[in-house]
């Protein structure tokens, strides 16, 4: 479990981080998102801190566990929400959201697994 922690919570954060560089520089894709879902634009860049906050929690974690692990939790917690902003306009394209899902709550079970 040793090994897996730091590789999985390195991906993680590759793929958080990724995304929130993306809805903080304005990139077209997230606002089409954000259309999409019926969520105001204004929202775009509020997301975009939640993930990034989320990526340096997990990074944060590997010196102090707690606050990583709290991390995961709040990212699963993100993509709860978005699930449910998906569902709530009928959408049913969620290939995306389902990589993203699986990585956070695999990283959530790796950090308790690795910590606790």
């Amino acid at each position: 479990m040793s090994t897996a922690y730091p590789i999985v919570t390195l991906v993680t954060a590759f793929f958080t981080g990724s995304a929130a560089v993306f809805y903080l520089i304005g990139h077209e894709y997230p606002k089409a998102q954000a259309d999409m879902k019926r969520i105001p634009r204004r929202y775009v860049p509020v997301l975009g801190s939640l993930l990034a906050a989320g990526t340096a929690g997990l990074l944060t974690g590997f010196a102090v566990p707690l606050i990583g692990t709290a991390a995961a939790v709040g990212l699963v917690l993100y993509f709860t929400g978005a699930l449910v902003a998906h569902l709530r306009v009928g959408s049913r394209n969620l290939l995306g959201w389902a990589i993203f899902f699986a990585t956070v709550v695999t990283d959530l079970v790796v950090n308790l697994l690795h910590h606790y």
